[in-house]
């Protein structure tokens, strides 16, 4: 969907590539990535296909980092509609924890099971009993290495989280496992493919870095714009594309404190798809700049120095 490059960094674990040499490739070929990525609408170059590719062939997470709105997150969507896999999404978010993301016990259970136990003499069994996995409650990140069927795991807007709890992170993309004190070392079925999206909001740790290829994934270029609204559209004609590219792309060279997002750029294109638009004017942009820009100070601006050509 947009310009990508790849960059891999850190050097990749002896055990997870003997690990992914004996799974099934996914993909073939880069090309193969790309043109089954076209088949559903994510227009993805050489770069992005070919990050989809080494991290399938590697088995290393993928970091993908970009402005808000470009198709990070969807890229992990669309590679798992490609695969068949199933998406295990984990939405970052400040104060999220090692239960919410990892594990936690089934307190409640547990309590139960000690309660009808409460007759025992011994209290190693008793322990080994309530510890195990019938009282574990899966987050998505074990969710995601305990899977038997195939699985894309999603950690969306990792920066979100504070530097103390990417710690959580580490051993899963390191190594494809969790180590739980009471149960030991949980090592992954299989290992998934994992896409880690950035929207640079704080600056990530070496050590999570060092463990992923890199994607950089930013606004496309006005040619790639103009396919993805044909793509993403129905009905629009190529010439309203190509305006809304025009005007997207003079929009995204103003000083403003948030440009305007592909997402946004096709919620543009539908707006004017709904209210039967086929010419682009200067009037018509302006009236409508509310669905491309977030911020009044933004608005105001591009209002003034807006210019359409006809």
């Amino acid at each position: 969907m947009i310009r990508g490059s790849i960059l891999a960094v850190g050097e990749v674990a002896g055990s997870v590539v003997s690990m992914a040499s004996e799974q099934v490739q996914r993909f073939e070929s880069v090309q193969m990535v790309r043109d089954g990525l076209r088949d559903l609408d994510y227009l993805a170059d050489d770069g992005i296909a070919g990050v989809a590719y080494l991290a399938d062939r590697l088995g290393k997470p993928v970091l993908v980092e970009g402005p808000a709105g470009t198709g990070k997150t969807q890229l992990a969507k669309s590679i798992a509609e490609l695969t068949g896999a199933r998406l295990v999404r984990l939405q970052c978010y400040e104060g999220l924890d090692e239960s919410k993301a990892l594990f936690e016990w089934n307190y409640k259970k547990q309590l139960l099971r000690i309660q009808a136990d409460r007759g025992s003499d011994s209290w190693t069994e008793l322990h080994d009993d309530i510890f195990s996995d019938e009282f574990l409650l899966t987050r998505p990140l074990l969710e995601a290495i305990t899977a038997d069927d195939p699985v894309v795991l999603l950690i969306d807007e990792v920066d979100r989280v504070e530097v103390e709890t990417e710690a959580l992170l580490l051993e899963i993309l390191s190594d494809y496992q969790v180590s739980i004190p009471e149960l030991g070392t949980i090592e992954a079925k299989q290992i998934p493919l994992v896409f880690l999206t950035s929207n640079n909001t704080r600056e990530l740790s070496e050590a999570l870095k060092r463990r992923c290829l890199y994607l950089h994934v930013d606004y496309p270029s006005m040619e790639r714009e103009r396919e993805i609204v044909l793509a993403k559209v129905p009905d629009i004609t190529e010439n309203l594309a190509d305006q809304i590219a025009r005007v997207v792309r003079s929009i995204r060279s103003m000083d403003l404190k948030k440009a305007p997002s592909v997402s946004e750029t096709l919620d543009w294109a539908r707006t004017l798809m709904l209210l039967n638009i086929e010419t682009i004017d200067e009037e018509i942009a302006k009236e409508t700049l509310h669905i491309l820009l977030k911020y009044q100070t933004d608005i105001a601006k591009a209002a003034k120095e807006l210019s359409v050509d006809e």
